[in-house]
């Protein structure tokens, strides 16, 4: 049975709204104190405590403490739930793909890797245009490899996974340039990939979860063909590292405060951190694609996540905000492991059916 969901919002017509507790009261600063001082493990949900206490025994160094380069060698959390998979004897993802083609396409600094996942049955396919996190620094497709498998899975859509220019090496705004390149090569190229290009859809975790916003932002603003949903996971949508989640999860695992101080200064010069790509909550929301928001308990970007989600609201913006007790970032595409992250995973495809069910396939 899968793990109860912990907080439930549907915006603005589908239910009540969950919030942040007020920052400032001396109840909170109580509360944040002494949750910090919990570890991430006795915090965490069962099946997530034996994905933390995997990744712990694989000895990664703490990442704010390493060059990029280094950093990038580190064990994943994805490593660690893979081995968690063997210790059970899951021998592979238990999803139906038809196949996974490797590709670069031509971008403004060079050729950007992309993978397209393709379901079983016939087409055309929706697609989900899908970035992956890592803070704009580390990771790749194969890190991400699960999650864009279990999207394509539940939402029976051909998903197209996109790598993108990391930082230090390339500042800001090299990520979302190509972000927003493979986005439109997805909708010049969906029907020779076997998609529909009325029904595209744009996904990502994390620092990809903020490029998938920034791609909606970007195409609004330039009179591109709007994403017909946007599925934004723990994404990051600001640059305040004083919120009450921050100071709760100031230590927490996988991400924590110090790694993501580390992050934003590998990628932002100091004068990019009010841009509307990167401080997405005081961006201009207003005629953005409907968008479901998927938040974890153990994170320190769940505050701002939530931000993200009553200031689209307030903008008019359809909001799906769905909030995970018991796990922690990075637990989405952990499914065959963890059981919230089987049902968020499975929140995210039902969503984008019904966003692809709303559009007349190739209208």
């Amino acid at each position: 049975m899968l793990a109860p969901v912990a907080a439930v919002l549907l915006l603005p017509a589908l239910g009540a709204c969950t919030r942040e507790p007020p920052t400032g009261s001396a109840a909170m600063a109580q509360d944040d104190r002494s949750v910090a001082s919990a570890t991430t493990t006795e915090r965490a949900d069962a099946d997530m405590r034996e994905v933390l206490q995997t990744l712990q025994k694989m000895g990664g160094k703490p990442i704010e403490t390493l060059s990029a380069q280094e950093a990038r060698q580190q064990p994943t959390p994805a490593d660690a739930a893979m081995a968690v998979m063997n210790t059970r004897g899951i021998a592979q993802l238990p999803l139906d793909i038809a196949s996974v083609e490797d590709r670069a396409i031509n971008g403004e600094g060079g050729d950007i890797p992309v993978r397209i996942y393709t379901p079983t049955g016939d087409g055309p396919f929706p697609i989900v245009v899908y970035y992956h996190g890592g803070g704009w620094v580390i990771a790749d497709l194969d890190t991400y490899d699960a999650s864009a498998r279990a999207l394509s899975h539940y939402a029976n859509a051909i998903v197209v996974s996109a790598h993108y220019r990391q930082a230090p090496e390339h500042k800001f705004p090299a990520a979302h340039d190509d972000a927003f390149r493979a986005y439109q090569w997805t909708l010049l190229n969906a029907r020779a990939i076997g998609g529909d290009p009325a029904r595209i859809a744009v996904a990502g975790e994390s620092a990809g979860g903020n490029m998938a916003a920034a791609v909606s932002l970007r195409a609004r603003d330039t009179g591109t063909q709007l994403p017909v949903h946007e599925v934004l996971i723990y994404p990051v949508a600001g640059v305040d590292t004083e919120t009450p989640s921050y100071a709760e999860n100031a230590n927490a695992k996988p991400l924590n405060k110090p790694m993501m101080i580390w992050f934003l200064d590998k990628y932002l010069a100091p004068g990019d951190r009010q841009n509307p790509w990167i401080d997405l909550v005081d961006a201009d929301l207003a005629s953005l694609p409907p968008t479901t928001i998927i938040a974890a308990e153990i994170d320190p970007l769940r505050s701002e996540g939530k931000t993200l989600a009553d200031r689209m609201q307030a903008a008019g913006v359809p909001v799906t905000y769905k909030l995970y007790e018991g796990v922690t970032h990075e637990f989405f595409g952990m499914g065959p492991v963890v059981a919230d992250a089987r049902a968020a995973e499975e929140l995210a495809g039902q969503q984008l059916k019904r966003a692809f069910g709303a559009t007349k396939a190739g209208s």
